[in-house]
Parts: structure tokens; sequence; C-alpha cells
């Protein structure tokens, strides 16, 4: 694999970050909210899975613009070889800036260490009713042996209060959690004092559990950001089917372009944190893909 050294005038270039989705649709965990819930694919398209991954990787190290890179598999990647080798050889790449990946963190961790560990970052969730504690904090303990930066979050449906209020207590105090509002919700399903202490727990809670409105606010995505499939298909984020064109084909000189959000809102971290009134990037700074604020690292 080629990895090309960016000159200074490339440097000088915002950083191109890429949300990969490719084909692999399995997981080891059954969350019963979950569609992918204990999923299984078939060795043909696991096979087909790692072909677009080292394709992607392979199209990353032929780069000189820098990148970053964030994994957002449907379903848990890290459990799979070629997931672990994608993010340990793109972290050895020069131009690349950072790589992350969404994780319940239940994969291997080893191989970590022939990684850039500067790079890389992983944006945990932490599921109760999968896991225990002791082993999902053993993991994170690791994490901060390797010097492997790491955001830690739960969904937050009121059976897993307990769980949260333990998780926030045995972490470092400086180690970020997050919440995502539980999607199932209805009207009045989290009380006032639920929300002061929510919200106490993770600063940024209201921004997903009462999504701004997006039609017409400015965003890098498309931008600066840009969703791509296992066929290289590119699009602004996940959330938006126009099709851009094609990571293997065109020239992204003509697609990266600023555009406006046509939804009426945005209630998924990975989109709204790259919209431009809102405060993620300042926040966040280069942690925003793995959801690690300025002030957990």
């Amino acid at each position: 694999m080629l990895a090309m050294v960016p000159t200074p005038a490339l440097e000088a270039q915002p950083v191109l970050s890429l949300l990969y989705r490719g084909t692999l649709e399995s997981c080891n965990y059954d969350c019963h909210y979950c569609p992918f819930a204990k999923r299984q694919d078939s060795r043909a398209r696991l096979r087909q899975d790692a072909a677009e991954v080292a394709r992607f990787v392979d199209w990353v190290g032929r780069q000189q613009r820098p990148i970053s890179v964030l994994f957002t598999p449907w379903g848990e990647a890290l459990v799979r070889r070629h997931y672990r080798d994608a993010i340990r050889d793109l972290s050895q790449m020069p131009h690349v800036h950072r790589v992350a990946l969404q994780t319940n963190l239940s994969g291997p961790l080893g191989w970590l260490e022939d990684a850039q560990q500067a790079k890389v970052s992983l944006w945990c969730t932490y599921h109760p009713d999968q896991t225990t504690l002791d082993r999902f904090l053993e993991r994170c303990r690791r994490l901060e042996r390797l010097g492997v930066e790491y955001s830690v979050g739960v969904v937050a449906m009121r059976e897993h209060f307990e769980a949260i209020r333990a998780l926030r207590a045995e972490l470092p105090s400086h180690r970020y959690v997050w919440l995502n509002a539980f999607d199932r919700r209805g009207p009045g399903y989290y009380g006032k004092e639920d929300l002061q202490w929510l919200d106490g727990v993770d600063p940024w809670f209201a921004y997903n559990r009462r999504p701004a409105p997006s039609r017409g606010k400015p965003c890098r995505a498309g931008a600066e950001v840009l969703s791509v499939d296992g066929d290289g298909e590119l699009r602004r984020c996940h959330f938006l089917p126009e099709r851009l064109g094609n990571l293997y084909v065109d020239s992204l000189d003509m697609i990266l372009q600023e555009r406006t959000c046509p939804r009426f809102k945005c209630d998924c971290y990975i989109g709204y944190a790259h919209r431009r009134d809102l405060p993620f990037y300042d926040d966040f700074d280069d942690g925003v893909l793995a959801r690690i604020p300025v002030l957990a690292r």
C-alpha cells in the first residue's frame, strides 16, 4: 500500500472527513431496540465487505489531501479483522489525521499496539444488558494504558439509569459520557428531574433529545464531510439520499461545495455535529468524529 506524504501546500487544505459505512450488517449483541441485533452476515457478504474496506483504504493511501475517517457500521466491526487492519493501516498514513470507529468495545484490542495510537479514537457504547460493567471498564482501562482516546455512552433508557450512574462513577472524571435519547420514548418519558440529571451527565444531551430545526442551516456535510458506502457512492451524509458521485470515479474537487441542510430536523450526532451553527467543532475540535470533547482529553 502506498501512503503519499502530503506537501506543505496540501497540508494547508481543510481536512476531509469521510464517514464510511460498508456492507457489514451483523452484530454480536442482541439489543431489543436495534434492527441488527444478532444478525449474521454470510461468508460471501463478509468477503464482499472486506474487499470494499480494502479498496477504500487503498484509495485513502493514494491521496495527498489531509483526511480523517469515521467508520459507522451497521453492527459491530471490531470483531472483524479487516476493520482492525484498516484502522491500523490508516493510522500509519502521514496524511491521515484521525481514524475513528463506533463500537461496543467487545472485540480484540491487542492490535492497537501496532497502530499509531495517537491517531485512533473509539466511540464506545456501553450496553448494560449485554455485558457487565466490570468487563466493560476493564476494556476502557486497556484503552487508557494504550493511550487511545475514546468516549463512552449509553442509550438513555429509564431501565439504564442506574447503569449510567455506575458508569459515570467508575470512569475517570475527565472521560466524557455521552447519552442518546431513547428513540421510542413518548411524551413525558423523561421527567423534569430526569432531564436535570441527564443534562448534568452529558452537557450536550439536549441536542440529541430536542433536535434544533435543520432545514436551511449551513452544514459542513458536502463541503468538508462526505458519506461513503462500500461501492464508493458519495452522499452528503448518511441521512440524505441524494447521490453526489463516486469516490473512485469522480473528482472530489467537483463535488465538494457548501450546501444547506434540506431536512426538517437532524437528531443523530453523526449528522448534527457538522452543522456550522452548532458548537461541536469548537467544543470537540479534532475529537468531533469520535464524540470526544476538548475537555475530555
